[in-house]
């Protein structure tokens, strides 16, 4: 299992500004960039500053985080029109779920129909 060391964190180097990135949403406890790999037209991560390796990492203290990202996906799908379309939120958990980074962030897709199941 990989976990990554937060000083050596692609994501927590991206929240400090030592890595550059496009910040498209940021309140401090959440920001948002867009997907260097996209695997759709329209395709973000909501990112929580806090470092938490994996979603099975989320204690008592994180319960509002969830809710803090989803709230937030919904502004995004609204404010660039998918809402009413459609669009999906997907965090993977894992090696075996996806995760390729070792911190806890959620994929914001839209732009073209989603299959089920997804890959």
């Amino acid at each position: 299992m990989k976990f990554c060391v937060m000083s050596q964190c692609l994501f927590c180097r991206i929240a400090a500004g030592e890595i550059p990135a496009e910040k498209l949403y940021d309140d401090g406890e959440i920001f948002v960039i867009k997907d260097i790999n996209p695997a759709a037209p329209f395709h973000v991560l909501i990112i929580p500053h806090k470092h938490i390796a994996r979603l099975s990492d989320l204690g008592a203290g994180d319960l509002e985080l969830p809710g803090r990202v989803y709230s937030q996906a919904a502004k995004i799908a609204h404010d660039e029109g998918f809402a009413d379309e459609g669009y999906r939120v997907v965090a993977n958990c894992n090696e075996g779920g996806g995760q390729t980074v070792f911190h806890i962030h959620f994929h914001l897709l839209a732009g073209r129909k989603m299959t089920w199941p997804p890959g």
